[in-house]
């Protein structure tokens, strides 16, 4: 669906870990754009509803990180997990999940996330606007594949999985490598 279009360029409000900086809070504010995370790179990016949800933290974000291995075998430089939370609630949930492989990305405006048209209504569930389930690999920078859960809508009543599941994912890029042999 989505295939051959470029990532749109927004600027993501960031805390990274500063050594200069003491006590319990050791981070500074540094922004990154989209460049900064998809230039010159071959990267798949999911994007999930919220940190610390039942699904992300247990099938999908965990997924990819057990299978950085696999993916980099693929041509894969880099994984990153998107959602419309802010930079402190990103972190502590790579933290919580013990992340080495998977980097988290925080649109906690949902700026990114609506310029993909993929912003969504979640007040049903008490979540305001997050995301709607989506991964894809990306070149570059440009959007090679696109894997949509269906069913997108504002409060939608379930949290559809399976297209963009680390499995279905991977088998694709398998499948794109033999093809091109």
């Amino acid at each position: 669906m989505k295939a051959g279009v470029r990532l749109p360029d927004v600027t993501f409000h960031t805390r990274v870990r500063d050594e200069s900086i003491e006590g319990p809070n050791p981070f500074k504010w540094e922004d990154k754009t989209t460049a900064d995370y998809f230039a010159g790179k071959r990267v798949v990016l999911f994007a999930l509803p919220g940190a610390f949800t039942p699904t992300c933290s247990t099938y999908q974000l965990p997924g990819y990180e057990k299978g950085f291995d696999d993916f980099a075998a693929q041509g894969i430089d880099a994984i990153y997990c998107l959602s419309v939370n802010d930079s402190f609630v990103m972190n502590k949930w790579a933290e919580s999940q013990g992340l080495k492989n998977v980097g988290v990305i925080p649109d906690g405006s949902g700026e990114f996330t609506r310029k993909m048209g993929m912003l969504v209504a979640k007040d049903n569930l008490g979540f305001g606007a997050r995301s709607w389930r989506y991964a894809a690999v990306v070149n570059d920078g440009v959007i090679e594949a696109w894997f949509e859960e269906p069913g997108r809508a504002d409060n939608h009543p379930e949290d559809p999985y399976g297209e963009s599941a680390p499995e279905n994912v991977l088998a694709w890029l398998k499948d794109a490598k033999t093809a091109a042999a």
